[in-house]
């Protein structure tokens, strides 16, 4: 495409559009929404969710910080030299969707879309031209979603600030309240601080507007960034204050308070606060600022020109480089669509109804246990066990739980050490290690080795995940093997299995750890027929 990229007349009209440009850009962007199409309802569904429900604002926010960047870039009639670097980086997002979509990740394919929107904007304008576009592609990483181990991580980290800030607001105001975890008891109520509440919902639309912002700012770089990482403290901080109210409310007023329209509204009042401590920080920072400038100063918000920019399309020229984009994308849909089916995540498995009911000299107490909907909700499995197991003479039973998912790519790697801190316990102690030569195996069988206390109550825990036999204690290494199993064999299953044993206070750790160990001896022969 000898395109351009610019206009050289701002008055172009539609007739302008008529070029063999750009149809092999069309082309190029049709081809593009078919092969990300798994990308895109990825976004839709992340978009349903509470904390993503700002992502389809960030499209139409990078849009308009594309045409005020595009504003400024001069005409450059002429061929340019340096746009296959931009056809690199197209097939660089190729490769990462099939990757995404092979391994039956959309999230991976989400992200590639950013990459293919870089490669694009390289192809059209050159490397030199292209890079000054980078601010309006980089904002549209706040659209994604978090993968989901760094997801329920950070929540976890955000609720228990948010906590001990609101707990420690609640006490300034002399309300009788007592922190255990994420719960934070009241005496004659107990409030949960749920993932919803963690601060994520704000911080996200809030973390897209700082960085706007930045852009916007006409400030010294190191204010800009200032600007930039102040959402993340100022959104935990307002978050607190969002706890302490609704402590304060449940506390005089009644839980009911808390409800229907008032925690709805609540919410919004606490991101407008946000935004505005964001502004009156930008205000601070122009008394110590060189260049004596007021706010409105400071902020380039200039609009003049933007729309305009929308007929530079028509100075497309069909250059090799673009010709090239077009046809790699009709050539990377051809192939996904010509793919053979491959195995399903769905396999042949015993259902946890059928678990036994004795473990060697094991057996169960009671009936199997029944999550509330919310734990069951946010857990995700299609099918899980939780029991307690008692032996005669036995210092403690033991709690066997596991949870079996069908396809893990949409979440299902859950670890026991984000959700034991929200139900209030403390990992006292915890290590990776592998038990292998204890059970006598010649293969891995790695494990999270744990105590976690309650007050003066501690226990051992023993967790791992499984995946197609293998036995992983790493979260992150899950979600590794999670993609190379799907690249290979589009199986995306697996499970993860935890074990827990009170700690009497006239035992040791060590016997304690024996139960454990007996129990693990016996559960390992019976779980391949539920857990493949």
């Amino acid at each position: 495409m000898s395109v351009t990229g610019s206009l050289a007349h701002p008055a172009a009209g539609p007739r302008d559009f008529a070029s063999w440009g750009v149809f092999w850009f069309l082309i190029a962007l049709i081809g593009a929404g078919v092969f990300f199409a798994d990308g895109l309802d990825a976004l839709l569904r992340a978009w349903s969710l509470p904390e993503y429900s700002h992502g389809p604002l960030i499209p139409i926010l990078s849009l308009l910080l594309f045409l005020r960047h595009l504003r400024q870039v001069p005409a450059e009639p002429g061929p340019k030299r340096d746009r296959w670097p931009g056809v690199a980086v197209i097939l660089l997002s190729i490769a990462l969707a099939t990757l995404g979509k092979l391994a039956n990740i959309s999230d991976l394919v989400a992200y590639a879309t950013i990459v293919w929107t870089a490669g694009i904007l390289l192809v059209s304008f050159g490397w030199r031209t292209g890079w000054v576009f980078w601010p309006s592609v980089l904002h549209l990483v706040y659209m994604l979603p978090l993968p989901g181990v760094v997801y329920y991580k950070l929540s976890t980290s955000l609720q228990y600030i948010s906590s001990e800030l609101g707990v420690w607001m609640l006490q300034a105001l002399s309300v009788p309240v007592f922190l255990e975890g994420n719960i934070i008891d009241l005496g004659v109520l107990k409030l949960h601080v749920a993932e919803a509440c963690s601060g994520l919902r704000y911080l996200f639309p809030i973390l897209s507007f700082s960085y706007i912002f930045a852009v916007l700012y006409r400030g010294p770089g190191w204010q800009k960034a200032v600007l930039l990482i102040s959402a993340v403290p100022i959104t935990v901080l307002m978050n607190s204050v969002r706890i302490a109210v609704a402590g304060l409310l449940a506390d005089r007023l009644g839980v009911e308070w808390l409800e229907g329209f008032t925690h709805f509204f609540e919410g919004w009042v606490i991101f407008l606060i946000c935004i505005v401590l964001l502004f009156g920080l930008a205000w601070i920072m122009l008394l110590i600022n060189p260049k004596k400038m007021s706010l409105s100063e400071a902020l380039d918000l200039e609009t003049e020109g933007m729309a305009a920019q929308v007929w530079r399309l028509g100075y497309l020229r069909p250059s090799p480089a673009m010709i090239a984009t077009a046809l790699a994308m009709v050539l990377a849909v051809g192939a996904m669509a010509l793919m053979p089916e491959r195995e399903s995540g769905r396999i042949a498995r015993d259902g946890f109804a059928t678990f036994p009911r004795t473990l060697g000299a094991w057996e169960q107490s009671g009936p199997p246990e029944i999550l509330s909907p919310d734990v069951a909700r946010t857990l995700g499995a299609d099918d899980y066990r939780s029991v307690t197991l008692i032996r005669p003479g036995a210092a403690a039973t033991v709690g066997f739980f596991s949870a079996w998912y069908e396809d893990q790519s949409r979440g299902g790697v859950h670890s026991p050490e984000i959700c034991l801190p929200g139900a209030g316990w403390e990992i006292a102690w915890l290590e990776r290690t592998d038990v292998a030569p204890r059970l006598g195996l010649d293969t891995d069988f790695n494990i999270n080795r744990a105590i976690i206390q309650k007050g003066e109550t501690r226990m051992m825990v023993y967790y791992w995940f499984d995946q197609k036999g293998r036995k992983i204690a790493w979260d992150f290494a899950a979600k590794f093997y999670l993609m190379v199993d799907g690249i290979r064999t589009g199986r995306t299953d697996g499970a993860l299995v935890r074990l827990t044993t009170l700690i009497r206070p006239e035992e040791t750790d060590a016997a304690a750890e024996a139960r454990l160990m007996e129990v693990l001896g016996e559960v390992r022969g019976v779980l391949p027929r539920f857990i493949p």
